[in-house]
């Protein structure tokens, strides 16, 4: 493999030697400001064909390579902005020519009459993080679930991401971790149309949280805004495992000085899980089967006011309010077999929950041509209610005593946050900043269980208050440099947290206080004009979610429950990456990532009870390979996309338990993403993936696949857009099997698929104009909430 891995390198490195000219530039604004975006394109003169497409930096520059001897035009336009061409360049042997572009903004009543091309999605990668660019891509679906399937590498499968055959990814906003209760939610309901480009940050520096051990999903939002007022009404309608639908309506306004924002949606979910698991206890064989539904009524208010003083200093508010309630039933059915003779117990276990979200964010931005400094302060305000019942029902011939639990649960999270960005030359950048977090959170568990009178009286082995209260103090510096051609990036960030969980019930108290420094490097070099190669470090923290700290009991059915573990320390991770590409894309790359007292999920079995339970413990490591290639599909006529392979390592290791646990496993992964124009300017676009099985904790799964495919069309001179989805096309269940000390157990979890979507999309309004769009900087705290659906 490394013989033709590197006959490959030469290969390609060859290619280079026949054209090294190169034509670049930057793209500013009548007030000499950087336009990031800008769509530049090089056409040959004389028969007027577009040959590169590339997309202006955050510093305003441009630069197409290895450009063959010839008359050349190159064309700058950027929505909201008149489109501007270049004289004609006469390109010779070893000839580097420099056009810069000076674009004048479009006056609000012409803008309507702008025209944009779509252009196909720009992928990069970089050592610290692989970039997705899509913002003047046609987007044919419509929310971040779809989006994220064009990270190459991501699966989304059952509601849940991976990425090199590891599950904890986070997803990030601007930068910031998001303010979303479940990843359902952010996946389904956050819309697209305003996603500039997304980030997969593997090597996560400084500037980041170190909280976390996986890869980051950045979602970055578009920085432009519409003259005027302008809006968009949304409806779509599908069927999952009922019909959901969700309409939402958003309004803007950028006149003057003063930028205003409101939107509200309001949605019905529909989905469905069902689990099966079949397990020895003994000689009894016990097959549980839960059907469980969630279909939650969401409704989400937003408003936003940005103030632009001046051209350096801008200030503003923006306020949320999410809530949701759902009221479902989990079927649970239970068949004993024992010595021949088969007992079943059928229980219903009902939930009633609701809950609401609160987020405040007040902000102030300075920014000059070396400057840029960001306040940001954050009030979170979460708190939910959860009634459940566990009753028997049906013809059970099985005993049981019937349980109830109420649980509320209040969060109130501070974060006060500082970042400062200084271009100490056009070669080097200093950035630091400051954060720090309160947290406080409440949950009250009330349990109850039938007794034979018929009464619910309280079980005092697991009624419980638990109360958390954590500070967060944080710092970090960075510094980006670059040396002809060689680029340099360090940081070092510094955490100190001090968490105290007090269990009421049990009349303990625990505290906890970490302080630690976090480095990260990253170093790049170009090999050839195509081709460079790098290689990152980073060191990082992950703390358990308040969830898993709490000491609660949470029946599931009536034989399998889950419990917190006030006990558990953060883990801790030393991540490597090497990263080799071509014209800046991702070619091959490898990475090794280890994990000591790795958070991991762990099933017991008690067989004089015959239940089952799950709770979180700290694992002496956790390691992981990873080896990938990646290639552009631009090589079939008509057809836009990629295409690669990722072989995967990963082993979870623990001398401390008894029996010693020693799961290891290599997978692999092959995915792609397509899109293609249909007649009558139909976009269409397929998604699939493969992936060999693998490992997710204790569970060895077998293969899984998925295709999604989309359709979309615009209407009404392209006020109007209609989105058909077909997702799931594939009917594939989890199956999964557990062999650990005592437990013999087959997992098969089946979840809706051949789901239907359809939207209709209405905009109205002006275009676009430069300004600014930001999100709330809250931090990870509130990810780690984690509550239950």
């Amino acid at each position: 493999m490394l013989k033709t891995l590197l006959n490959t390198i030469l290969l390609l490195a060859s290619f280079s030697m026949f054209a090294q000219s190169t034509i670049s530039g930057k793209v500013m604004d009548e007030a000499k400001q950087p336009l990031s975006f800008t769509n530049v394109v090089l056409y040959e003169t004389e028969t007027n064909k577009a040959i590169k497409a590339v997309m202006v930096a955050d510093d305003g520059t441009y630069i197409f390579k290895s450009i063959k001897n010839g008359t050349y035009t190159v064309e700058a336009s950027l929505f909201g902005y008149k489109t501007e061409k270049s004289i004609v360049l006469k390109i010779e042997s070893s000839k580097n020519v420099t056009f810069d572009f000076t674009l004048k903004e479009d006056l609000p009543e012409s803008l309507d009459q702008v025209t944009v091309v779509a252009k196909k999605p720009v992928i990069t990668q970089t050592a610290e993080k692989l970039v997705v660019n899509l913002e003047n891509s046609e987007m044919v679906n419509s929310n971040v679930r779809d989006v994220v399937k064009k990270i190459p590498g991501v699966i989304v499968a059952n509601g849940n991401l991976s990425y090199a055959g590891q599950s904890n990814v986070r997803i990030l906003i601007n930068g910031k971790q998001t303010n979303y209760m479940d990843m359902q939610t952010l996946l389904r309901e956050m819309p697209a149309d305003n996603i500039a480009k997304i980030e997969l940050v593997q090597q996560p520096g400084a500037e980041y949280d170190a909280d976390g051990s996986g890869a980051l999903i950045n979602i970055i939002l578009k920085k432009n805004v519409k003259l005027g007022t302008y809006g968009t009404l949304k409806s779509m309608i599908g069927y999952v495992d009922d019909f959901t639908y969700r309409t939402s309506a958003s309004i803007a306004s950028f006149k003057d000085k003063i930028n205003w924002q409101a939107s509200a949606s309001y949605s019905r979910g529909s989905w469905r899980e069902d689990l099966q698991i079949i397990r020895n206890v003994g000689d009894d064989v016990y097959d549980q089967l839960s059907r469980s539904p969630f279909d939650p009524n969401t409704l989400r208010l937003s408003a936003g006011l940005d103030y632009y003083i001046n051209k350096k200093h801008t200030t503003g508010i923006s306020v949320r309010r999410t809530g949701s309630s759902s009221n479902r039933v989990t079927n649970n059915v239970t068949n004993i077999t024992s010595n021949g003779i088969m007992e079943a117990l059928d229980t219903d276990n009902r939930f009633e929950r609701d809950w609401a979200l609160y987020v405040i964010n007040p902000y102030y931005e300075y920014e000059d041509d070396v400057n840029k400094l960001t306040l940001d302060f954050n009030y979170v305000d979460y708190g939910s209610t959860n009634e459940n019942n566990l009753f028997q029902v049906g013809q059970s011939t099985v005993d049981y005593d019937n349980q109830r639990y109420f649980q509320d649960a209040d969060y109130k999270i501070y974060t006060y946050q500082a970042d400062y960005k200084r271009q100490l030359s056009k070669k080097a950048v200093l950035s630091a900043g400051f954060k720090y977090s309160d947290v406080d959170s409440d949950s009250d568990l009330q349990s109850l269980v039938q007794d034979a009178t018929g009464n619910f009286v309280n079980n005092v082995n697991q009624t419980n208050r638990f109360l958390i209260d954590e500070n967060i103090m944080a710092a970090y510096a960075k510094l980006n440099v670059t040396l002809d051609k060689w680029s340099f990036s360090g940081g070092l960030r510094w955490e100190q947290s001090e968490t105290v969980g007090t269990s009421q019930n049990l009349n303990t108290s625990l505290d906890r206080t970490i302080a630690k420094f976090f480095p990260s490097l990253s170093i790049s070099r170009k090999i050839t004009d195509e081709i460079s190669a790098n290689v990152a470090y980073s060191y990082r923290i992950q703390r358990p979610s308040y969830e898993t700290l709490n000491p609660f009991v949470y029946y599931y059915d009536p034989f399998t429950f889950e419990e917190g573990n006030p006990t558990l320390k953060p883990s801790l991770t030393n991540s490597f990456r090497f990263n080799l590409t071509y014209e800046n894309q991702p070619f091959f790359s490898a990475s090794y990532s280890r994990t000591d007292d790795t958070l991991f999920q762990i099933l017991a079995q008690n067989d004089a009870t015959s239940e089952t339970s799950r709770t979180t413990i700290n694992l002496a490591n956790n390691e992981n390979w990873s080896f990938s290639l990646f290639a552009p599909l631009s090589f079939v006529d008509g057809l836009e996309g990629y295409t690669g392979v990722i072989v995967n390592y990963n082993k979870f290791m623990s001398e401390n338990l008894n029996p010693v646990l020693d799961n290891s496993l290599w997978s692999m992964t092959w995915y792609t993403s397509a899109e293609y124009k249909l007649p009558w300017n139909i976009q269409s676009e397929i998604s699939g993936y493969y992936t060999s099985g693998g490992l997710d904790g204790q569970i060895e799964f077998d293969w899984i696949a998925g295709i999604d495919i989309a359709f979309s069309k615009k209407f009404l001179d392209d006020t109007l857009k209609v989105s058909l989805e077909l997702e799931e096309i594939l009917d594939r269940k989890f199956n999964g099997a557990i062999n650990y000390d005592n437990i013999n157990a087959t997992i098969i979890s089946d979840w809706p698929r051949r789901n239907v979507f359809l939207q209709f999309s209405y905009s109205f309004g002006k275009k676009y104009n430069k300004s600014k769009n930001r999100k709330s900087g809250a931090g990870d705290e509130v990810d780690r909430i984690k509550t239950q659906q």
